[in-house]
C-alpha cells in the first residue's frame, strides 16, 4: 500500500501527539507511525457513534441488509488489496490471507440474508388464549464496543462488527496497533457501501487505556483475546450490568484413532497446527496417538513438517509465513526452551529462521513434554505441536479434556467411532477428520468456547441476537374483561383451571 493510501486511511483517526511505530513482520522495517488516542479522545469517539445510533436503529432491516450485500461485493472487488494488507501487517502467507479473506466475505452476506427472519417481530403463544396476544421485538442494545486482536483482523472484524451493525447498533472498535490499516480499510469499504460515516468508529492506542474506556462507556462488549484479559473485561462489564461475549484462549487437542491413515493424517495435522504460523485461536496444539503407532506417526509428521515451504511472497508459493512480532518470536522461543530444559524432545524445527526474516520460526514438532513444562498447560500460539501417546481411548479423552480451556478439538479416524469420541470432548467446536476448518468455516454454526475459553458465541442467528435486547409486548384482546378484583376470581379461577386441563390434553 502506498504512503498516500496509508495517509488517507489514517485521516479517519483523531490527531494525536503520541504515535506507535508499526513494523512489517516480513522484513522488520517500519511501515508507518500510528496515532495513539488518549482517554478523552476515546470517550469523544464513543459519543460520536452513540449520536448516530438512534437514526440507524430506525433504518428498516431490509435497508441495513442491502448495505451489507453491497459490502460483500466491495470486499470481493478489493480482495487483492485486502490480501496485500493482511500479508503486510501479519506476515501470513498468501494462502492463509486468502482463507481469512474468504471467511470475512461470507459474514456480511450471511447476516444480510438472515436479518429479516431473525430480527423481525414474532408472535409468541399467549398465556391466556383468545383474551391476550403477545409479540417479541428484538431491539438494538445501543453502542457496541468490539475489541479485535492482531491475528485475524479482517475476519474477526466482519464476524463481530457486521452483525452488531445489522442488528441496528453503532460500533466503536478497538483495532490492534499492528493491524489497524486492515480494519480501517474494511471500514472505508463499509462507508462506500452505505454505512453512515459516524456509525462505525475505530480507536487505537494503549490496550488497557482504550479497552477500559470502551467497557466503561458502551452498552455491550464483544472481546477476542487472552483469557487473562477476558476475565478483567467480564468483571468490568459486570460492574456496569452490561452484556459481553468473550472468545478467549485455547489449548486445542486432536485425538488420532486406530484405523486412521497416518500419512494423510500427518498432512491434516500440519494444516491444523501451522496455519497462519499457528497464530489462530482454534489451531491444534496437542495430538494424542495410540502408543503402538506413535513412532510411525511421528516419522510421517516429521517428513510432512520438513517438506513445508516457509517464506514470503505475493502468490501461493509458501505453506507457512512469519510470526507477527518480536514479542511472538520471544514467546514461541521461550516455550520451546522451557520444554527442552524439562525433558521434551524436538522432533522437527525448534529454531528461528532469521535468514528468511526477523520473526520467522520453523514449524516445530515436539514430544515427551512433561507436565512441569509451560507448554503442557499454556497456549503457545505459534507453529508448535506436541505429540504424545495413549493406551486406551478413555485415556485419550481424559488427556484431551485435561485443560482449563475448551475452544476447539478434533478427532481423526473412522467416522462412527470418531463421533462417539467427539460426544465426550469438552469444547465449543469439534472437528471430525479435520483440524478446525469444517466448523470454523460455517457461518450458520455457533462458534465459541467452554470453560476458560470464553462466554457466548459468534455466528449463526445467536451471533446476531446477542447484539439485541428482547422486548415483549402483551395486548389484551378485549373479548372478555380480565379480573381486577379478588372477587372476580370466583368466576375466573374455575375457567382458568379448566383451560389448563384442556391445554394439557391437546398439547
Amino acid at each position: 500500500m502506498s504512503e498516500t493510501s496509508i495517509a488517507t486511511l489514517l485521516r479517519h483517526l483523531p490527531e494525536t501527539t503520541t504515535t506507535h511505530a508499526v513494523i512489517n513482520p516480513n522484513n522488520g522495517k517500519k511501515i508507518y507511525d500510528l496515532p495513539q488516542l488518549d482517554l478523552d479522545q476515546v470517550v469523544d469517539t464513543v459519543a460520536i457513534a452513540r449520536s448516530a445510533a438512534q437514526s440507524w436503529a430506525q433504518t428498516p432491516i431490509f435497508e441495513r441488509s442491502k448495505i451489507m450485500l453491497r459490502l460483500t461485493d466491495l470486499l470481493l472487488e478489493n480482495q487483492a488489496k485486502l490480501l496485500d494488507l493482511l500479508q503486510l501487517e501479519t506476515g501470513k502467507t498468501r494462502a492463509h490471507a486468502f482463507e481469512e479473506c474468504s471467511g470475512a466475505i461470507s459474514a456480511p452476506r450471511y447476516f444480510a440474508k438472515i436479518a429479516g427472519k431473525t430480527l423481525g417481530q414474532r408472535r409468541t403463544k399467549a398465556g391466556i388464549p383468545a383474551l391476550t396476544k403477545t409479540f417479541v421485538d428484538q431491539v438494538p442494545v445501543g453502542t457496541v464496543g468490539v475489541v479485535t486482536p492482531w491475528n485475524y483482523p479482517l475476519a474477526l472484524t466482519m464476524l463481530d462488527v457486521v452483525p452488531a451493525l445489522v442488528a441496528g447498533n453503532a460500533v466503536v472498535q478497538k483495532a490492534d496497533n499492528q493491524t489497524a490499516l486492515t480494519v480501517l480499510f474494511a471500514r472505508h469499504l463499509a462507508i462506500e457501501a452505505g454505512i453512515p460515516h459516524d456509525l462505525w468508529q475505530i480507536v487505537v492506542g494503549d490496550g488497557e487505556l482504550v479497552g477500559n474506556a470502551l467497557v466503561d462507556h458502551v452498552d455491550y462488549v464483544a472481546f477476542t483475546g487472552s483469557t487473562a484479559t477476558g476475565r478483567r473485561v467480564a468483571q468490568r462489564a459486570a460492574s456496569r450490568l452490561i452484556g459481553c461475549s468473550l472468545e478467549l484462549g485455547g489449548k486445542n487437542p486432536m485425538i488420532i484413532l486406530r484405523g486412521a491413515n497416518l500419512k494423510k493424517t500427518a498432512e491434516l495435522v500440519a494444516a491444523g497446527a501451522f496455519g497462519s504460523a499457528g497464530q489462530l485461536c482454534v489451531s491444534i496444539e496437542r495430538v494424542y496417538v495410540p502408543n503402538e503407532l506413535k513412532a510411525e506417526f511421528i516419522d510421517a509428521l516429521r517428513v510432512t513438517t520438513e517438506s513445508l515451504k516457509v517464506g514470503r511472497s505475493s502468490d501461493f508459493s509458501f505453506d507457512v509465513g512469519s510470526l507477527t512480532s518480536a514479542a511472538q518470536l520471544a514467546r514461541v522461543s521461550g516455550f520451546i526452551e522451557d520444554a527442552v530444559e524439562n525433558g521434551a524432545v524436538v522432533v522437527s524445527g525448534g529454531k528461528a529462521l532469521p535468514e528468511l526474516g526477523p520473526y520467522f520460526y520453523a514449524p516445530t514438532v515436539v514430544s515427551e513434554v512433561r507436565q512441569i513444562a509451560k507448554m503442557a498447560r499454556q497456549e503457545v500460539f505459534g507453529p508448535v505441536l506436541d505429540v504424545e501417546g495413549y493406551e486406551g481411548i478413555e485415556e485419550a479423552i481424559e488427556l484431551a479434556n485435561d485443560t482449563e480451556y475448551g475452544l476447539n478439538a478434533s478427532v481423526v479416524g473412522p467416522k462412527k467411532e470418531a463421533l462417539k469420541v467427539a460426544a465426550q470432548l469438552h469444547a465449543g467446536s469439534i472437528n471430525i477428520n479435520e483440524g478446525f476448518r469444517a466448523s470454523f468455516a460455517s457461518m450458520e454454526s455457533p462458534m465459541g468456547g467452554m470453560k476458560a475459553s470464553g462466554l457466548g458465541r459468534r455466528n449463526g442467528p445467536g451471533g446476531l441476537l446477542k447484539f439485541t435486547e428482547a422486548k415483549t409486548i402483551g395486548v389484551a384482546s378485549g373479548l372478555l374483561k380480565l379480573p381486577t378484583r379478588g372477587r372476580d376470581y370466583n368466576r375466573m379461577a374455575p375457567l382458568m383451571n379448566a383451560l389448563q386441563k384442556i391445554l394439557k390434553r391437546i398439547g
